[in-house]
């Protein structure tokens, strides 16, 4: 089985809405879990989502860009901190919404990507082609099948 972790870019208005539920709700269980991290209520935590979804969507490939010598020096470790500036840049713009330093923001950020994996992980499977039944044609209409015998 193949677990295809798809390009959030070819979803659409729509994929990008489902994508912003699916990482608040992993802002709430992360933040609940991580002790350097708060925020006031359910509307900060849906603020946040929709503020890490969008610098996700156009901060992050500009910083990716511009560190990429790090990137490929590190063997690609340096994107966990390019996460972690997209954390405490999320905790600079949202109001309510706090992370006591760096290290937290790692953590957080870790355990977001986790948490949003997992999340995501059953409309992943559902969607790819591996899983998706295939119709066969019947015999009922004489068409050749690959599975027919061919006689000389």
């Amino acid at each position: 089985m193949k677990i295809v972790i798809g390009n959030s870019n070819h979803r659409g208005f729509w994929g990008f809405v489902a994508q912003t539920i699916v990482l608040t709700l992993a802002v709430i269980i992360a933040a609940k879990l991580m002790p350097g991290v708060s925020m006031n209520n359910l509307w900060t935590a849906l603020l946040t989502g929709v503020v890490i979804a969008l610098l996700n969507r156009f901060v992050r490939p500009i910083l990716v860009f511009l560190t990429l010598p790090f990137t490929a020096i590190t063997l690609g470790l340096f994107l966990f901190v390019i996460n972690a500036v997209i954390i405490l840049l999320a905790g600079a713009i949202v109001p309510g919404f706090t992370v006591d330093g760096f290290g937290n923001a790692l953590l957080f950020s870790l355990l977001l990507t986790l948490l949003n994996f997992l999340l995501e992980l059953p409309n992943r499977l559902k969607k790819h082609p591996d899983n998706q039944t295939i119709d066969k044609p019947t015999d009922e209409n004489d068409e050749f099948t690959p599975y027919e015998e061919i006689e000389n």
